[in-house]
């Protein structure tokens, strides 16, 4: 079997696993969990084996093949598959990632009946992810693209009956249409620029700089990146998405929709470095982002918001590489955190379970967490390490190959680069690398280190999800070494760690880390003063859900303590009075809701009224009138013949009058 044909058959098939598994579901619903494993499973595999046959560390140049999908007249487009480097490697991070979330939901959703339909949906979605990973023309590339934002429409709404999963998926599918709009104009102009949607052609007009528009149509193409990978302004779905199921949440952080916008900016970054205005908006994003970011992380009580925000922070590392120029930086970030940050959801799920809450607090005044789940303890350790980028983990290597690129880019050393866009991200990433290890102990010392009775035991976790746990560990611990190795297979420069970039970056972890550290023991003995019910429930009391419900719902067993003021959070102790706003994501969502939501309802409102009392008033004018005059001229049917014959001559006398009186006037 060719290269070619290998790869064809990585995202076919999970979409042929997705069909078979809707419509094998309800008649034969043994099949539903091999049907949504296998193919998964299988398309990672053949995922390794093109990698490992494109590149191999050999530095073999990229594969292309494609075939006219249909002539349009006037560009054409192709079915096109482009396998570089880029592309081998990340379609390996997700077909590991997305087989891990299968076998984790097979046991995470055991009792769930809509599993069937899950399960379809998550091949789908990996499917569509293959597929843009491995697209060699952008409107099959498009096609990748609007398919994923649809399934994780259907995903984040996966509990619907509840009002937070329904209004959590509708703003995730409207923010990121919100910014596809600009996107596919931008595509459309650079086919018109470029005279093709094939990338390698675009890639060859950028560099020969026959693009006549190169700020216009990048910024129309950031706009669709930062609704799909959740930046700054466009950001604030991201959180709220964590009302679906926690797998999905392990996918769509971890290898899938976020992670589509940076390798969409890896693969045309030429078209980008061909502005200088676009690479500084695209460094002023990823700085906002960054530090907005993690400040808001350190102030969240739910313990899964707290790995939203996390990612996107991450997303602005790779954003702020790439506007430095160097993918090679990103795209090694990318995976690195593909693997950690799977492994953080699917370990939180874990946690969730076996405390009977999201939050963080309940958690903190609960004890023996840590001895009960001792996977999720030391796996979760390990991911922690290597999202607060302490050396030797995964996260340090390629978190330091981004501040190192905006080290030379600051430098003037980056050919092309303006110099504020090294600055503003070296210095973004500095600071958010402080943050990042203080809200990333913050989190193990609440969920690891609390104090207090124990909390109802839920029941054994199931050994799928906890063996899928120390599998993800393995990339999370040691995918950093690869430092040395990837280089042959992106653009050749140098990953590996520089001295400064690493002293500064890990010094910030340190001092970050420490911060968090005695902010939890100054508030620890508060904690231990303050009752359980000054924020929750008691312990002690029976759960007010089942352990079916606590793994399916996440519903807090112990009471909501979400808005509850904790004085026991070391968080709150280091943002001082900037935590109530940090902890609302600094009211994006109340500018947004008086900037578009209220004008926009005004005007529907407005619009409504026009057409009930003006529009529909000449409407109802016109059937009125004819009815007032059929009404009078039915009163004058009276069927008398001397009142015909009285209105006959009437009418003749008053035809003679008027006749004599024209012809006077005459």
């Amino acid at each position: 079997m060719t290269t070619t044909t290998t790869a064809v058959l990585v995202p076919l098939l999970p979409f042929l696993g997705a069909v078979a598994g809707l419509l094998l579901g309800r008649r034969a619903p043994g099949f539903v969990r091999p049907l949504a494993v296998l193919p998964t499973v299988a398309a990672a595999v053949l995922a390794v084996v093109v990698a490992w046959r494109q590149g191999g560390g050999t530095g073999q140049e990229a594969i292309d093949a494609a075939v006219e999908l249909t002539p349009t007249g006037s560009v054409p487009i192709d079915l096109a598959l482009h396998l570089d480097g880029f592309a081998v490697l990340v379609a390996v991070l997700v077909g590991v990632v997305a087989s891990c979330v299968q076998l984790y939901s097979t046991a995470y959703l055991r009792d769930d009946p809509r599993y069937p339909s899950y399960a379809a949906l998550v091949s789908l979605f990996t499917s569509a992810m293959l597929l843009v990973v491995y697209s060699g023309d952008l409107m099959v590339l498009l096609v990748g693209w609007e398919i994923m934002g649809i399934c994780s429409y259907f995903l984040v709404g996966h509990y619907w009956e509840t009002e937070a999963a329904r209004a959590a998926s509708l703003k995730a599918f409207l923010v990121t249409k919100l910014g596809d709009v600009p996107f596919l104009i931008g595509i459309l102009a650079l086919a018109a620029d470029a005279g093709t949607f094939r990338i390698n052609g675009i890639l060859t007009a950028a560099v020969s700089g026959d693009l006549a528009h190169p700020t216009l149509i990048a910024l129309l193409l950031l706009a669709g990146v930062a609704g799909k990978s959740a930046q700054f302004p466009l950001h604030t779905w991201l959180p709220d998405a964590m009302a679906g199921p926690t797998p999905v949440s392990a996918l769509i952080h971890a290898a899938t929709m976020v992670a589509a916008g940076v390798y969409f900016i890896a693969r045309l970054l030429p078209v980008f470095a061909a502005s200088a205005a676009a690479l500084v908006v695209l460094a002023v994003m990823a700085a906002v982002t960054m530090v907005g970011s993690g400040l808001a992380a350190l102030a969240q009580d739910d313990i899964k918001r707290v790995l939203a925000y996390s990612t996107v922070g991450q997303l602005g590392y790779m954003t702020g590489a790439l506007a430095v120029g160097n993918r090679d930086a990103a795209v090694f970030h990318l995976i690195t955190h593909g693997a950690f940050k799977a492994l953080l959801f699917l370990g939180a799920g874990v946690i969730i379970h076996a405390a009977g809450t999201n939050s963080l607090a309940a958690m903190a005044r609960t004890g023996g967490l840590a001895k009960r789940i001792p996977d999720a303890c030391w796996t979760m350790t390990v991911a922690l390490l290597a999202l607060a980028a302490i050396p030797p983990f995964s996260g340090f290597f390629s978190k330091e190959a981004v501040l190192g690129a905006a080290e030379h880019a600051a430098a003037g050393d980056a050919h092309g680069i303006p110099g504020a866009a090294g600055w503003t991200v070296l210095a973004a990433g500095l600071l958010t690398a402080l943050l990042t290890a203080a809200y990333a102990m913050r989190l193990w010392l609440l969920a690891f280190r609390g104090k207090g009775p124990e909390a109802a035991d839920h029941g054994r976790e199931p050994a799928a999800m906890n063996a899928v746990l120390w599998v993800l560990c393995v990339p999370a611990l040691g995918l950093g070494l690869a430092a040395w190795k990837l280089p042959d297979w992106f653009d050749g420069r140098s990953l590996t760690p520089t001295l400064t970039t690493s002293v500064l970056g890990t010094g910030a972890a340190l001092v970050g880390g420490l911060l968090s550290y005695a902010a939890w023991r100054r508030t620890a003995a508060l904690a231990a003063r303050t009752p359980m019910g000054a924020v929750a429930a008691d312990p002690g009391a029976s759960p007010a859900v089942s352990e079916e419900e606590a793994i399916a719902t996440h519903e807090a067993v112990y009471g909501s303590i979400a808005s509850a003021k904790d004085p026991a959070d070391p968080g709150r102790l280091l943002l001082g009075p900037l935590h109530r706003h940090a902890a609302a994501g600094f009211h994006l969502d109340a500018v947004y809701d008086a900037l578009f939501v209220r004008p926009v309802r005004g005007a529907a409102r407005l619009a409504h009224f026009l057409d009930r009392e003006v529009v529909d008033a000449y409407v109802r004018g016109a059937s009125t009138a004819p009815g007032l005059l059929g009404a009078a001229v039915r009163k004058a049917q009276t069927g008398n013949v001397q009142t015909y014959l009285s209105a006959l001559l009437a009418g003749s006398v008053v035809l003679a009058v008027a006749a004599v009186l024209v012809a006077t006037g005459a």
